[in-house]
């Protein structure tokens, strides 16, 4: 029931599901792993054990889920923070970086956590961090572990801290639901008898716009994370859908059938001042601003066929992106502005596709079937997206290479509309 004319699933999916509540949590399956992983030990923290155990835990799962690290067999021995490293011995286990780290009981209630990663080959630190957390950021800490770990192994920033948000779909009863990246603390920040799609995160994380059917027409929300408040950012005569953010926070991209059939439009984020984007005889739909903010990609039949075109933010002509097949649809630019995702119709398949927007170079990176809704992680590596498996939608995440793949599901329900938040702040 996307707004999108094109769209080739409907998120209400007919048929039973059982009831699911409300904080059911992703689980998620590794299917396939990155060549050439970097082999990481990671021991258990030392000090207060449940905490220590815990965090280490975490970071394991972390790093083995990225398909970018082959965790090494780090023994029962907790290795802490300060303690001297048999730089020999982790050699001989095959080990090319180290963790150590300490989780002790502060003075308040909370706990001191010190961590630090050592690079076996040089026998040499490559740093560390402090933590000051409560019980219940536990798992946020180990995140922050896992991104400092990443970044000093890859060059790369990691996205363990991240958020999704996505829709949950069971028994007549729309979830939008906020979770970690690895799918745990999952968090209902709407609920309702009607479908919510298009969940959009606003460049600050702060707020999602989305479209909610609860009114019996689709109107675009602006939904403040922090306070649960939430105002209409579109609810013009006919259709509002398909909300995307400006890079600077300050705007939405909208499509609306106020004037006709479904264009793009400009609103600004308190709803304030709508500007038509552009003209077309056909539909234009799913908008998505370039990193840059310069450009607004789109789908249109503009051409006879569901394509994927560009327009200056500001208005202007329009030039067309994909050429390949005659069904293209849902843009999605990475974060450095460099690729471009999109759903293309291949043998009567719907698999994610990426093109190189240098070379035009296009690659297929799923052998599913009915997949939609790509959204990119704030570093670009993963992308995340909703298929169907056995007749009931998951998530699924792929790299941007197309080996590295997993799938996320809830059971006994419709997991679709997913989109990856930005870094957090």
């Amino acid at each position: 029931m996307q707004i999108k004319t094109f769209r080739h699933l409907a998120v209400a999916v007919a048929g039973t599901a059982l009831a699911l509540a409300a904080q059911a949590q992703l689980s998620i399956e590794i299917t396939g792993a990155g060549a050439n992983r970097l082999p990481v030990a990671v021991p258990d923290f030392s000090g207060e054990r449940i905490v220590a155990q815990a965090l280490s835990s975490v970071v394991r799962a972390d790093l083995e889920r990225s398909g970018l690290f082959r965790l090494v067999d780090p023994g029962t021995a907790p290795l802490a923070e300060g303690a001297p490293v048999a730089f020999a011995d982790w050699r001989a286990a095959g080990a090319d970086a180290v963790t150590a780290g300490t989780a002790q009981p502060a003075a308040d209630g909370r706990y001191d956590t010190r961590f630090r990663l050592h690079d076996v080959q040089k026998q040499a630190s490559l740093g560390g961090q402090a933590f000051i957390h409560n019980s219940g950021q536990i798992r946020a800490t180990a995140h922050r572990i896992s991104d400092f770990i990443h970044e000093k192994l890859t060059g790369e920033r990691g996205v363990f801290s991240t958020r999704i948000a996505y829709v949950v779909k069971s028994a007549g009863r729309y979830e939008l639901q906020i979770a970690d990246a690895d799918g745990m603390n999952p968090q209902a920040a709407l609920a309702s008898r009607e479908p919510i799609i298009s969940p959009a995160w606003s460049p600050d994380g702060a707020k999602l716009a989305y479209v909610s059917f609860e009114a019996k027409k689709p109107i675009v929300y602006v939904h403040d994370l922090a306070s649960g408040r939430r105002h209409v950012a579109a609810n013009f005569k006919g259709s509002n859908s398909a909300p995307a953010w400006s890079p600077d926070g300050k705007k939405l991209a909208v499509v609306l059938t106020k004037d006709g059939g479904s264009q793009l439009y400009v609103v600004n984020a308190d709803g304030s001042g709508v500007t038509r984007l552009a003209a077309s005889a056909g539909i234009d739909t799913e908008p998505q601003y370039s990193p840059d903010g310069q450009w607004i990609y789109f789908t249109s039949d503009r051409g006879g066929s569901p394509q994927i075109y560009r327009i200056p933010a500001n208005g202007g002509d329009a030039f067309r992106m994909t050429f390949e097949g005659s069904y293209n649809v849902t843009p999605r630019l990475s974060p450095d502005g460099r690729s471009l995702a999109y759903v293309s119709r291949s043998g009567g398949r719907f698999q994610l596709t990426v093109m190189d927007l240098a070379t035009k170079q296009t690659q297929i990176l799923t052998d599913s079937a009915k997949d939609e809704s790509p959204s990119f992680a704030p570093n670009g590596r993963m992308i995340l997206y909703a298929t169907e498996i056995g007749g009931r939608g998951v998530l699924a995440a792929v790299s941007a290479d197309g080996r590295v793949k997993q799938k996320l599901s809830v059971q006994a329900a419709d997991v679709r509309e997913p989109s990856w938040g930005p870094y957090a702040r």
